[in-house]
């Protein structure tokens, strides 16, 4: 969803293009291959209920302490047996300084009908994200994106969102700041693909949509 990040841990392995017209269609790459992740997690042993979870070392002060830490808000007495999370994502926003938040809702299949958004070149923006947690503690939650312009990958990133026990309330998470690029080249339409996986490699959302950049938030050049 996003197309440049500041983040220095990220590689700038594509070219700038120059427009001439004194831009430039700039894109920050990353190698992203979610298949190689599993050398790289930490295993944690059997998964279980919350309710076990919570019955596991309650002689221990400390362990006690942490865990109502973690789970703060959740209402023990109506927390089931189930050893999944359930993370429902319900709406992103786009957040510019520059004008109204852009909110969209999520279909529950992941797929948008038709362009979901339009940016405006060279604008700086940030996604807040809007979900629930339910059932038991989602662990690791992290976004990943990946975009394409006519067939060729342009961009691609990973971010850590965080670990989530559930309540009632949704959860608000916002992502680092991006900048869109400008320039005769950036503009057009794209295609991408946004994933939400936890440490369990459960993908709980995947986003397959279409956006525009334009010279304005609602230019149609």
């Amino acid at each position: 969803m996003g197309l440049v990040d500041d983040n220095k841990n990220k590689e700038k392995d594509a070219p700038q293009e120059s427009d001439g017209e004194g831009g430039a269609a700039s894109f920050h790459a990353t190698d992203l291959d979610d298949d190689n992740d599993d050398d790289n997690k930490l295993h944690l042993g059997p998964q279980c209920s919350l309710k076990e979870q919570l019955e596991k070392d309650k002689d221990d002060e400390s362990l006690r302490k942490w865990k109502e830490q973690l789970l703060g808000s959740v209402d023990i007495n109506n927390i089931g047996e189930t050893l999944d999370p359930e993370v429902k994502f319900l709406s992103v926003a786009i957040v510019a300084p520059e004008r109204p938040d852009i909110v969209l809702s999520i279909p529950e299949d992941g797929k948008p009908q038709g362009l979901w958004f339009t940016l405006k070149e060279g604008s700086h923006y940030r996604l807040k994200f809007f979900f629930q947690v339910s059932n038991n503690i989602v662990s690791g939650l992290k976004y990943t994106n990946t975009v394409w312009k006519s067939g060729l990958r342009v961009f691609s990133t990973k971010d850590m969102i965080g670990t989530f026990s559930p309540q009632q309330e949704p959860y608000t998470h916002e992502m680092p700041e991006e900048t869109a690029p400008s320039g005769f080249m950036a503009r057009g339409s794209y295609t991408a693909k946004s994933k939400f996986i936890d440490d369990d490699n459960k993908c709980h959302l995947e986003i397959n949509y279409t956006f525009d950049i334009r010279k304005d938030w609602s230019s149609k050049e």
